[in-house]
This record gives C-alpha cells, sequence and structure tokens, in this order.
C-alpha cells in the first residue's frame, strides 16, 4: 500500500509520501536511543509536565486534527472529535497518576526475611525503545494510549502507522515535540509493512505493541518470540451482544446501532454478533432494524450524517464477499446490503442486519469490519453463552439483563476480555483493556497497561544494609 492520504468519501488522492530509506531509519533508531538513555532518568514530575502540555496543545488542535483524521479514513467527523477529546483525557490521566501506578512496592519484611534480607523493593523500571504498529481506525486514539503510558514510564517509542493516516501520524510526532519531549523520544516511521521485520530485530528495539488484525499479529508475535522480545498484541474482535428477556428491549436496541456503527462499523471492539432470546427476538429485531434503516448515509464532514464511507475500497469490497456469501447461503437482509445509491464515488455501504446466520457461513467465524450486523434467534442462556463463545476471538462481550443470575453466569463463562452489562463497550483509561483466544494479548491502559513495558525489578537489601 502506497503512504499517502485517499479520502474515503471520494476516492481522491491528495497527498503521497516516501517512505523512510535505510539511511533514515537508522538515524531514527540512533535517535531514539540517545533520548532513551536521557528521558529513563527523568522523573515523572518532568514527564508529567510534558504529557501535561501535549494534552493542552492537543486540546487546542481539536478541530484541525479532527478534520484531518476525517480526511485520511472517513469516520464522521463528531467521531472524530470526540476520539481526539478522548486522546486528552487519556493523556491527563496518566500524567497525574503514572507515578502512584509505577510507584515502589515494599514486600512485608515477615516474608522476605528468611531469604536473608532485611528488606525488599519491587521496582518499575522502562524497557527502551518501543515500537507501536498501529491501524488506521482510531488512527490518533490507537497511538496515543500506549504512547502516553510509554513514555511517562520513561520509554521511548518508534510509530509505524497505517499507510493510509500519514498526516496524522506526523502530527503525533511533531505534538510530543511541542510539548518539550526531547528530540527522538517519539518518532513516526513513514516506511511499508516490509520494512517492520528488520527494525523489529534490531537490538535497540526493546520491545512491540501492535493493534490490527491476526495475521499481522501472528508475524510481530514470531519475529519478536524469535528475538525474545516482549510483545502486547490486540487483534480482531467478533464481540457478542447477548439480549435477554429481562433486558430494557428500547434501550438494548438504540444502544446496539451505536455499537455496531461506530466508526463506521470498523471497530474491533464493536458489537457484531446480535444473540437474542427468543422470547424477545422478534420485538429486538424490529426495533434494531427500524433504527438501521433510519442512520444517514453520506459525507462524513457533514454533521448530520451518522455513518461514512469505509476506510479504503479493499475492505469495502472484503465486507461485502461475507454478506453476499451469508446471503447465497441463506441469510436475509432485514435491511441494507448493498452500496447506497447516489454515491457513485467513494467507498459507501449501507448499514445491514443479517438474520438466519449459521456456521456454516463466513461471517459467523470472520470479522466483518463495517455497518454490518449478525442476528441469531437462541432459545435459553445456555444457548445464548454457546453461541457467544463460538468464534475464535475473544475480544469484548456485551450482555443485557437485569437478572443477577444471569449476570454471575455471563460474567464466569463469557470468553472475552471484558463484559460489559447493560451497556456498550467502551476503553477507559482507569480500566484495563485487551482480549483473549485469537483477539491477542497484554493489557493496554490502567496501571496494567503502564507496567506492560516495565522491566519489573527486584532490589533485595542483606543485614548490613
Amino acid at each position: 500500500m502506497a503512504i499517502a492520504t485517499v479520502n474515503p468519501a471520494t476516492g481522491e488522492t491528495l497527498k503521497t509520501f516516501d517512505p523512510l530509506n535505510a539511511g533514515e531509519i537508522e538515524d531514527h533508531l540512533v535517535r531514539a536511543e540517545q533520548a532513551f538513555q536521557e528521558h529513563r532518568t527523568t522523573g515523572f514530575a518532568y514527564r508529567s509536565e510534558r504529557l501535561l502540555a501535549a494534552a493542552d496543545l492537543l486540546e487546542a488542535d481539536l478541530d484541525s486534527i479532527s478534520r484531518t483524521m476525517t480526511t485520511e479514513m472517513g469516520k464522521p467527523l463528531a467521531q472524530a472529535r470526540a476520539e481526539a477529546k478522548k486522546c486528552v483525557k487519556t493523556m491527563r490521566w496518566y500524567a497525574h497518576h503514572a507515578e502512584e501506578l509505577l510507584a515502589d512496592e515494599h514486600p512485608d519484611p515477615a516474608d522476605v526475611t528468611d531469604s536473608g534480607a532485611a528488606r525488599a523493593v519491587v521496582r518499575y523500571r522502562p524497557l527502551g525503545t518501543v515500537l507501536a504498529v498501529m491501524p488506521w481506525n482510531f488512527p490518533l486514539w490507537q497511538v496515543v494510549r500506549f504512547a502516553a503510558p510509554a513514555l511517562m514510564a520513561g520509554n521511548t517509542g518508534l510509530l509505524k502507522h497505517a499507510s493510509n493516516v500519514p498526516q496524522t501520524a506526523l502530527y503525533i510526532e511533531e505534538l510530543f515535540r511541542r510539548a518539550g519531549f526531547a528530540e527522538g523520544c517519539f518518532q513516526t516511521l513513514l516506511i511499508g509493512a516490509r520494512a517492520v521485520e528488520d527494525i523489529l530485530r534490531d537490538p535497540r528495539i526493546a520491545a512491540a505493541t501492535l493493534t490490527g488484525s491476526e495475521p499481522a499479529g501472528r508475524s510481530v508475535a514470531s519475529i519478536a518470540g524469535d528475538e525474545v522480545k516482549k510483545t502486547v498484541l490486540e487483534l480482531g474482535g467478533s464481540d457478542p451482544y447477548v439480549v435477554l428477556p429481562s433486558a430494557d428491549l428500547d434501550k438494548a436496541a438504540s444502544v446496539a446501532v451505536t455499537a455496531r456503527v461506530q466508526n463506521n462499523g470498523q471497530s474491533c471492539i464493536a458489537a457484531k454478533r446480535f444473540i437474542v432470546h427468543t422470547d424477545v427476538y422478534d420485538d429486538f429485531a424490529a426495533r434494531f432494524t427500524e433504527r438501521m434503516s433510519a442512520l444517514t448515509v453520506g459525507d462524513p464532514m457533514d454533521e448530520h450524517t451518522d455513518v461514512g464511507p469505509l476506510a479504503s475500497e479493499q475492505g469495502r469490497s472484503d465486507l461485502e464477499e461475507l454478506v453476499d456469501d451469508a446471503v447465497h447461503r441463506g441469510a436475509t437482509a432485514l435491511c441494507g446490503g448493498r452500496r447506497p445509491p447516489g454515491h457513485p464515488a467513494g467507498w459507501f455501504y449501507e448499514p445491514t442486519v443479517l438474520s438466519g446466520i449459521d456456521p456454516d457461513m463466513r461471517i459467523h467465524h470472520e470479522e466483518a469490519f463495517g455497518p454490518v450486523a449478525s442476528l441469531y434467534r437462541v432459545a435459553d442462556l445456555d444457548e445464548a453463552v454457546t453461541v457467544a463463545n463460538d468464534s475464535p476471538f475473544g475480544l469484548s462481550s456485551n450482555a443485557w439483563t437485569r437478572d443477577p443470575d444471569e449476570q454471575a453466569r455471563l460474567a464466569r463463562d463469557l470468553q472475552a476480555g471484558g463484559v460489559f452489562f447493560n451497556g456498550m463497550t467502551a476503553s477507559h483509561p482507569g480500566l484495563p483493556f485487551g482480549g483473549a483466544k485469537r483477539s491477542g494479548y497484554g493489557r493496554e491502559l490502567s496501571g496494567h497497561g503502564i507496567k506492560e513495558f516495565c522491566n519489573m525489578t527486584t532490589l533485595w537489601y542483606g543485614p548490613e544494609d
């Protein structure tokens, strides 16, 4: 894929960029290593001051960076603004909480004296330069939720962003530089995917984090494993959205629409499989389909648009193949299922609800990355859990029930990194985020996320100390 800004609402190529050559990549690695040797010795107050400055600058740039994101990957402008505001919030959260999250731990002396120690301390120290391979769907948020804790922990970062959001990627590097972080603390690498392996194998790279597809995650994990380097992976998702008879159906149907079409349906944590108890299936399906049909598809710069274009022509083609396969094998499109009329240019696709899904259909096992929802009718809670877990993915899940016993069962048995009751899956700086099964491993955000790229060091002091 060329490194270029291509407006997905029009298909027009607006700006192209040359990839870095080998010498330029080496220069970035040198700067990152030099910056780490300095940055790791700075204190939390120093890092916090700069991260807070970055948050203030981003807040001031809110309108311009939101328009850049919308231009590059097509999300509705209001959602781009919300993404930028979330980044501001997360920067400030880590600026205020990192020192507490990474505070020295002091084991009870009674637990260590039998080792001959007078005392012991557990300290969190930065690993070094972390390579971040990031996706286009949340081009600011995915980066900031790694960069904010990594920088506060004393690491430095190299960003290999998706090739279709180069202007957003360059903005992030410039943002941290303007905020006062030393040259080389955070750098963007405009490179293609083939350049990642050599960089990841370089001894100056201490670890890697990737958010993206399962094949990309397998590749990075394999290379890092061969080099014995730490990785955190957040991969695909096909999240279940379970609706049981005690649910508030009107609210469940309303939230279901947002949960499915947020970011034009291109979100790993979007609800994709709607698993509904037979007693309320017809009612929920009618409410959900009515709301999906009423969404406005159009120019993402228009404040009244609900759903913009998919980010790439290939992405739309992949989604069409999943829908066509399902319909060919017996599924019914209750709404949508086609390119909307009146959009000869751009990569638009109608909000779609499919019923009658069965395991022979590709969409049952593959992630639908676009505004397409799959409806399942189940007889009881046992079947709901079985269908929910019948997926190679396990990123998050949603469950609508006001029954405490049902909530306890779902909390115990759903195979996912999160279970959100009577609400929509969302990430928050204070809560760990990540998945199970082929959705990846490790955690981002919260104290768990900031510790992922730290060396947990035991300090042992003998009796004479």
